[in-house]
């Protein structure tokens, strides 16, 4: 592991909300092999096939099932456990469910982020805050060039206007009571990051590519897709989680430096078409098939997306370690050792180890 996020890490106690989804689990596995202490504050699972469950992490971490949106709940949490660290990863992530229920969306994500930094306000061990938002969370005008930190928040959809306003209300509260120049006075470091589409093992949300792929794969169907040609930042889910902890440590450092927003996208030659993604997953996969099945009404969803890194690259030293065809070769790797059904702790570990431990391709 990174000794300087050992260094950081160990002994740490870091509250993660969200930690039964994908990238929360993802993260609570690492936080918990960096020597954390880790607590966790999100609902149920989505299915028993899902990282959380595979991992068996509700027995290896301080688990509480509970809605980010009751406040007093979460701030139960927060006085009982002191956590000096805070990932917010509690969401409604999907773009389309969005369209479903609209309400709940902005409550979640927009309220819960609320509820979130008034915990963080009223809890003196607190140090060093990160809101996990979404790459959606821009004004999206279709442009080829990727998005830099401090362009327009914005958001055509619920789910897209939801993480932008999360984004918002997350910078106003560092102006309003966490401003980097007076950190002597309140203590507390406070960011948000966001990231591409983010693939890996043990996702298995409706609506999303990888694992709509992997469902039908595993079924012998044809893989459906609805938009083919339409483009996404892929990367590996291990990709942003680093940032994110490297920025965290560094928050820790100095906190009023690197406070703010931060983006961790892939480079650009791994903004690629669906149908690309889809055919690297059957080919890893060994077969399939894939059909075009385009909707007669389908919600708008953003059709050309992609991130400007060069503030992590330059300030963080951060940098993507995978092309698009190794983010896929090993998330489809980790459904194809799923299928053994051996406890998935141990591969997961060894993925992170095998990630440190790569060059870039």
């Amino acid at each position: 592991m990174n000794k300087s996020l050992l260094e950081t890490f160990r002994n740490q106690t870091v509250l993660v909300t969200g930690h039964t989804g994908f990238k929360g689990s993802w993260l609570a596995i690492w936080l918990k092999e960096l020597g954390a202490e880790v607590i966790g504050y999100a609902l149920d699972p989505y299915t028993e096939q899902d990282n959380f469950v595979r991992c068996g992490l509700t027995d290896k971490i301080n688990d509480h099932r509970a809605d980010v949106r009751d406040r007093d709940r979460l701030q139960a949490v927060f006085e009982e456990h002191r956590p000096a660290i805070v990932f917010h990863l509690a969401a409604q992530s999907i773009v389309r469910t969005g369209y479903q229920v609209p309400k709940q969306t902005f409550d979640v994500n927009t309220g819960g982020t609320v509820n979130l930094l008034e915990c963080c306000r009223n809890t003196e061990s607190v140090r060093t805050i990160i809101n996990i938002t979404s790459d959606k969370c821009y004004q999206n005008r279709e442009q080829e060039a990727g998005y830099r930190e401090e362009d327009r928040m914005g958001g055509a959809d619920p789910y897209s206007a939801s993480k932008g306003c999360s984004e918002l209300v997350t910078a106003s509260y560092r102006h309003s009571f966490f401003p980097p120049g007076r950190y002597s006075e309140h203590g507390k470091s406070l960011s948000s990051v966001r990231a591409g589409n983010v693939i890996g093992g043990g996702d298995w949300a409706r609506d999303r590519l990888i694992p709509d792929c992997i469902r039908a794969l595993s079924a012998g169907q044809d893989i459906v897709v609805r938009n083919p040609d339409s483009t996404r930042p892929w990367q590996f889910v291990l990709e942003p989680l680093y940032g994110y902890l490297l920025l965290a440590s560094r928050m820790m450092e100095d906190p009023a430096r690197y406070a703010g927003a931060w983006n961790f996208g892939p480079e650009p030659d791994a903004v690629i078409p669906v149908h690309t993604v889809v055919e690297e997953v059957i080919r890893n996969w060994g077969s399939g098939s894939w059909q075009v099945e385009p909707e007669d009404q389908p919600p708008h969803e953003a059709r050309l997306l992609a991130l400007d890194i060069h503030k992590a690259r330059t300030r963080l030293g951060w940098r993507p370690r995978f092309h698009a065809p190794k983010a896929i070769a090993e998330t489809v790797r980790w459904y194809r050792q799923n299928l053994s059904g051996k406890d998935m702790y141990p591969f997961c570990v060894q993925q992170i180890r095998e990630f440190l431990q790569s060059p870039k391709d």
